[in-house]
Order: structure tokens, then sequence, then C-alpha cells
């Protein structure tokens, strides 16, 4: 794999599974210097432990909380005295009636998917003008539309969405790109448990699915690279749909 990030210092909150796993992987794998954030430092650990340590380090924190990712940015830029880019990953996910959700998770779910990527981006661009770097942020295709009995994690992906959108014309002038990938369905942990707890779930939601599957983590770790990397230098403020074609059909049944 050709070493498009050589050198390069990436920061990936999230990165102890899933999409963010799979996303150190790649940009380790060409070339960079990867930094693994996550609030469980033994599963950022286990996959440092397919990294080789002169390019990569583990800082556990909890990006929601704006101190420790302020204390991140400031670690990471001690020690390697730069950024060039940041994938904000960190996230996590609820599902129920609107009634029955409660206020406590509304703040919780706001706090992992929204504050997250505000924190690390508000620490971060002064870093990213000096290199003139890029940012990624991972929304979902929940940030495009609505979904129904995910309304506040529609609500949450909505905004990353729009963040992405109005930070990229904000920046933009400053040598920053900001863009987001918007994953579909995707074999994580959180999904797969739940394709365990619900076994008739996994074929409701594939087969709506043009490809008729799932993504892989690793496809969503490889437009993530694709967009922080300079094959994608004249693409700014994009949301850009990884979910197979679903994003294509305007809901109708099929008429072949």
């Amino acid at each position: 794999m050709s070493p498009r990030f050589d050198g390069k210092v990436v920061i990936v909150t999230g990165a102890g599974t899933g999409i963010g796993a799979a996303t150190a992987r790649r940009f380790h794998a060409e070339g960079a210097i990867v930094v693994l954030n996550g609030r469980r430092k033994s599963k950022l650990e286990d996959v440092a432990a397919t990294l080789t340590p002169d390019r990569s380090i583990i800082r556990p924190a909890d990006v929601s909380n704006i101190s420790q990712a302020g204390d991140l940015i400031a670690d990471v830029v001690g020690r390697f005295g730069r950024i060039d880019i940041v994938v904000n990953n960190a996230g996590m996910g609820t599902a129920g009636a609107f009634l029955d959700l409660t206020t406590q998770q509304w703040h919780e779910i706001l706090a992992a998917n929204v504050d997250s990527v505000l924190n690390v981006t508000r620490a971060t661009l002064p870093h990213l003008i000096k290199s003139k770097g890029s940012i990624v942020n991972v929304s979902s295709l929940s940030g495009l539309g609505g979904d129904l009995g995910l309304s506040f994690y529609d609500a949450t992906k909505g905004a990353v969405s729009n963040l992405t959108r109005s930070l990229a014309l904000e920046f933009a002038k400053k040598g920053v790109r900001i863009n987001a990938v918007c994953p579909g369905i995707t074999l994580t942990d959180l999904t797969m448990a739940a394709f365990e707890r619900f076994p008739d779930l996994r074929q409701a939601v594939t087969q709506r699915i043009p490809l008729g599957r799932a993504a892989e983590p690793e496809e969503v770790a490889g437009v993530i690279a694709f967009l922080a990397s300079d094959d994608a230098s004249f693409v700014n403020g994009v949301n850009l749909p990884i979910d197979g074609g679903l994003d294509g059909s305007n809901g109708q049944v099929s008429f072949i």
C-alpha cells in the first residue's frame, strides 16, 4: 500500500473497535503516525498490538469532556509538534420510541456524538490550520434522513452532518478541508450484538441494500483515508454515504 500519509500525525477517536479500529490500521498501513483515542484502554491496547510501536500510541480519554479533549490534543502536539488529520469517530447509539427515551439518554448521546466532535475539532483546528490538514467526521446515513425508532441518534448525527458542512465553508480559506462519511449498516461489535439479539434483523436491513450486504469496517476506513488524502484535495464539505446504494432509493417498492 502506498504511503500517502508518510510522517503525518493522525488522531482517531473511538479507535478501540469497529470503524475506528479499522481506520487506525488503515492510516498506519499508509505510513501515518497514529494516535488511538478511546475510553477503554484495554480495547486500544488490542488495536495497538496490531501496529508497530514506533508509529502508534494510545491515549485514553473521554473526548465528550472538554477538559479531557483539550488535554489529549495538547499531549499530542507536545509529543509530535503537529497534527495533520483528525478522524472524529467516537460515538454511541440509542434506539427506542421517542416518548419512552429519557432525558438522561438524550444528554448521554448528545455528549457522545456531538460534544465529542465539537471538543476535538475546536482544540485541533489551530494546529490543522498550521499544517493545512483535514478532518473527517464519522456521521451516519441517519444523519441524512430519519429512521423509525432512532430519533435521538438521528438528531445527533444530523448535527454532525450539518456541522461538517458549516465548518467546511468557514475553514476552507484557511487551508483545512472538513468532510464526513455517512455509513449505513456496518458490521461492528454494536451491530453484530443487535443481530445476535434479533436474528431476523440482519436479513431485514440487508435485503434493502442494493449490494445485498452490510459494510465491513475496513470499507468505511478506506473512504475515510481517501477523504483525508491529497487524492481528495478538492473535496470539501461532503457528507458521503457508504451504504451499498441504499441512499439511491426513493423508498418505493421494486418494479422489476
